[in-house]
């Protein structure tokens, strides 16, 4: 078995204005992060448009395409731009997502990374915002249950910020279990350890800011991997934001790349004991380049390993 690694150029048509965290250098940052292993590496297909009203209503996915500007930019809110490529970008992030977990749940492949452009974690059902706007993970749980028959899907979300649009999305879905780490207080502002879901199946562990990854692994090892250990998950899908990163200018946690080796060989145990091993795993934030490329290696590379 190997690890499978979807990308695609149409990534970098998601253009955003200069001086914006989430931009098109990010591709490259992960493409130097990942040039030293050896991968099954895949283009990201186009999701249908199906795919993105598994989560998303179709006046949503009308907006989104009516806001797209012939030039230059358009704007959703604060910081969550449109350019001419935006929707082809978004729509190549849940393709891949998708594509990755219908590869793994195949045996194709022992494990996946998706490596695109613009992040999802924020997405909810009718809203764009944080740099995202659909919702490519949520879309992929709910691929894997309603596609592949799964019954209990586990979504890690290691992020620096919590993905309020994964919570919200699957807030009353019984099936899913969400757990996510985050600094605390940081945007959006969700995520307190009360926010459990309509049953009981989401997990919030904030921390606060200036710590390091002593506590992230003292949080995990206490609480969040004791619950997807006891959910006894078929598939393990990661929000993967590097943004927790020492160096990263959005946020005050101070991880390293090895805090994420560790935290991925982690998530990797319990996918041995529980679901064959499989995890797909799909890029969020993380905004300081060579941290970027840093983190996504030693990620990355611990999905390798475990995938052999």
């Amino acid at each position: 078995m190997t690890t499978a690694c979807y990308s695609h150029e149409a990534s970098s048509g998601h253009v955003t204005p200069p001086g914006h965290p989430e931009r098109v250098e990010r591709m490259q940052a992960v493409a130097e992060g990942l040039a030293g292993l050896e991968l099954d590496r895949r283009e990201a297909p186009l999701a249908e448009e199906a795919e993105v009203l598994r989560c998303h209503p179709a006046s949503y996915l009308a907006r989104i395409k009516a806001g797209l500007p012939e030039e230059g930019w358009s704007q959703l809110d604060g910081d969550t731009f449109l350019s001419p490529g935006s929707l082809e970008a978004a729509l190549r992030a849940v393709g891949g997502t998708c594509a990755a977990v219908d590869l793994v749940l195949s045996g194709g492949a022992g494990n996946a990374f998706v490596g695109c452009r613009p992040p999802g974690h924020h997405a909810e059902q009718d809203v764009a915002m944080g740099f995202c706007l659909f919702g490519s993970v949520s879309i992929a749980a709910k691929r894997a249950l309603e596609e592949h028959g799964l019954s209990r899907v586990a979504i890690v979300d290691f992020d620096v910020h919590h993905g309020n649009g994964t919570q919200a999305l699957m807030w009353d879905e019984p099936r899913v279990l969400f757990a996510s780490s985050h600094q605390m207080p940081l945007y959006p502002g969700t995520g307190a350890a009360e926010e459990r879901g309509a049953h009981g199946q989401i997990v919030n562990v904030p921390l606060r800011a200036g710590s390091a990854g002593a506590v992230m692994r003292a949080a995990y090892e206490d609480v969040i991997l004791p619950r997807i250990d006891a959910f006894r998950p078929e598939l393990i899908l990661i929000s993967a934001g590097f943004d927790a990163h020492a160096d990263d200018p959005l946020a005050g946690l101070n991880w390293t790349a090895q805090d994420f080796a560790w935290l991925t060989g982690r998530i990797c145990d319990l996918a041995a004991a529980h679901c064959g091993g499989r995890v797909v795993s799909t890029l969020e934030g993380g905004y300081d380049l060579p941290a970027l490329a840093a983190s996504v290696a030693a990620h990355v590379g611990v999905l390798k390993e475990r995938s052999a």
